[in-house]
């Protein structure tokens, strides 16, 4: 835990906002520190207990801590002093979306570390012609710099899962510069990964309307047609969804 408030670089400055707090053994960590912690649990009995085992081994940090009983996909607004920082051993089933919908409704953070299982970990920071690159890397890339940080083994957990985990940290950034939405980008992403071993021009035709429209709007956008998503950046990605714009403009 220590080594992951460490990666974490969060300090008393920081308010951070901690998913799934569980026993509360990272949430320990966090708050030596001296940042505030907003701990989100969506299990009511653990929310309970949190207070008590920071009461019981914590004491002196007890006050920057607050907790929300509520499931994390589903926050839209949170209490109190607005996170700079998230960090988090997430659940494996919904790591992705949790980092992502928190990257996207609260610009307030600007960075963070999350342990994640050590195949997500791969792809939320692979680039471009990576094996392990597809739709999370893209998703992530448009809110941050994502980077691995490190690998956890199974050992350290009781009971031990059946798989590794890896750390993975980022900086918030800029989106890239488009006339298209996040929204109308992601579709693109989306439409270029679900066959990932087509070309774009193949692969974005329903998406486009037709395999010619496609191959038109990728032109516009300067992509080669020929390409895979997979050897696409986000910022190319963002290209193409404001390109459809010009080629179906009446």
């Amino acid at each position: 835990m220590r080594r992951i408030v460490a990666t974490s670089a969060v300090g008393p400055d920081d308010v951070v906002v901690e998913i799934g707090p569980g026993l509360g053994s990272l949430t320990l960590g966090l708050l030596e520190t001296g940042a505030r912690v907003l701990a989100v649990e969506v299990d009511a009995r653990l929310a309970d207990a949190l207070a008590s085992t920071v009461d019981e081994y914590a004491a002196a940090h007890a006050a920057p801590l607050d907790v929300l009983h509520a499931d994390a996909l589903r926050v839209r607004s949170l209490p109190g002093p607005q996170p700079t920082a998230l960090v988090a051993n997430l659940p494996y089933n919904v790591a992705v979306p949790v980092l992502l919908t928190f990257l996207e409704h609260f610009a307030s953070i600007r960075h963070g570390l999350v342990m994640v299982q050590a195949e997500v970990a791969d792809r939320l920071a692979a680039g471009p012609g990576e094996q392990a690159y597809g739709v999370p890397s893209v998703k992530a890339a448009w809110w941050a710099a994502v980077t691995r940080a490190g690998a956890i083994g199974r050992t350290v957990f009781w009971p031990a899962p059946n798989v590794d985990s890896g750390l993975v940290r980022f900086v918030r950034r800029e989106p890239p510069a488009t006339t298209a939405t996040r929204a109308e980008v992601f579709a693109v992403v989306d439409a270029a990964f679900a066959q990932r071993r087509k070309t774009l021009r193949a692969a974005l035709a329903g998406w486009a309307g037709s395999a010619a429209v496609a191959e038109e709007v990728l032109r516009v956008a300067g992509i080669d047609p020929s390409l895979r998503g997979e050897r696409l950046g986000v910022e190319q990605f963002a290209a193409i969804a404001a390109a459809k714009h010009v080629v179906l403009a009446p």
